[in-house]
């Protein structure tokens, strides 16, 4: 098999498990956590580095920001093997009570974006692997960690998120937004792979804040720092799986 146009990589490259942040800076604060760190490729926004923790082979891949990009990398990481993916990322609270630097476990994605109707039809859900859900979950009770667990949405339009928009997301119990879990969740399910996200909340639309808002720093010191646990709640799961 030729390697793959974006991420550069072949079978026999990369693990059967790969971890997904978007931000490729992210890739090396999980290689942090981790042993035996191996460099595989890096093109574009996708760089991948294989890795081990608790004795277990993993790959880390950037999926860079939104649907389009994260379709491309689980459509090249199922071609050459890969079989479980993990979303750790982070995401816009929706729900007042949902701080900055609190951490969501995603049963779902509503699906506000455009790359998933090209698989299927909307009405269709984006969920996540049961067994990916829990060992999140169950990771993160057995680090002492609290999580809030529940439906998201996915959306393609940043810095069109109005008022209204927030609003109804809000009335319908949806969490947090981001701008991957749908397709992650979408494509790993026609597959046949198996797929989960946990992301950390920097910002909260329903109070009028957004990451970067504060300065120049992307995300707030609460949610620099809990990014780190979350961290740890995904390589605890991924050991398990």
């Amino acid at each position: 098999m030729a390697k793959q146009p974006h991420l550069l990589v072949e079978e026999g490259d990369v693990h059967d498990l790969a971890i997904i942040p978007g931000d490729p800076g992210r890739v090396q604060r999980i290689a942090d956590q981790c042993e035996t760190v191996e460099p595989v490729a890096e093109n574009r926004e996708y760089t991948l580095v294989n890795a081990t923790y608790e004795g277990r082979p993993l790959t880390i891949c950037s999926t860079g920001i939104g649907c389009p990009s994260a379709a491309i990398a689980i459509e090249e990481l199922h071609a050459v093997g890969v079989d479980t993916v993990i979303r750790c990322g982070t995401t816009g609270a929706l729900q007042a009570d949902i701080e900055i630097g609190d951490m969501v476990v995603a049963t779902a994605a509503a699906k506000e974006e455009g790359t998933t109707k090209r698989y299927e039809s909307a009405v269709y859900p984006a969920t996540p692997d049961y067994a990916v859900l829990s060992g999140l979950v169950d990771a993160a009770e057995a680090n002492n960690e609290d999580v809030h667990v529940g439906p998201i949405v996915s959306d393609d339009a940043f810095y069109a998120e109005s008022d209204d928009y927030v609003a109804d997301w809000e009335a319908a119990g949806l969490l947090a937004i981001e701008m991957e879990a749908a397709a992650v969740f979408t494509l790993a399910r026609r597959k046949g792979m198996r797929a989960g996200a946990i992301c950390t909340v920097d910002g909260n639309l329903v109070a009028g804040t957004q990451k970067g808002a504060d300065g120049d720093e992307e995300l707030p010191e609460k949610a620099k720092n809990n990014v780190e646990r979350a961290i740890s709640i995904t390589l605890s799961a991924a050991a398990e799986l």
